[in-house]
């Protein structure tokens, strides 16, 4: 099973992780959809961010935009991060589960640079 991590606001993903405090986190097994749970995460430290992100078992972070130190500290705690993603909370959801999260309807405004995925969260596309 794995574990995957949506920042969001007003139904939404969270225009910035570094902020973000609502955080929907998504039990995947077999590529389906097998647990929800709500947690909010207050701590606003990149480090002490990523510790407790860490602690939930989460595997991936799919977020907005993120700053530097908060994704090395996340990548520094063994978590994937899918950044730049925009997009109403449950057609992201929808598109990490069926591989489609690479498609350019999930790409924020004003960022045109290629993005990272694991091959089932958007089809294999490199940064």
């Amino acid at each position: 099973m794995e574990k995957v991590a949506i920042p969001h606001h007003l139904g939404r993903v969270s225009p910035v992780f570094d902020v973000a405090r609502n955080i929907l986190m998504v039990s995947v097994r077999d590529g389906l959809e097998d647990k929800r749970e709500e947690v909010m995460v207050d701590v606003l430290d990149p480090f002490l961010r990523a510790r407790k992100v860490s602690d939930l078992g989460v595997d991936v972070v799919v977020c907005g935009a993120i700053s530097q130190p908060f994704e090395a500290a996340l990548s520094a705690a063994g978590i994937e991060v899918i950044g730049f993603v925009c997009g109403p909370l449950e057609e992201v959801v929808s598109a990490a589960l069926n591989g489609t999260l690479g498609d350019a309807r999930f790409l924020m405004p004003g960022f045109a640079g290629p993005r990272r995925f694991r091959g089932r969260y958007g089809k294999g596309r490199q940064r």
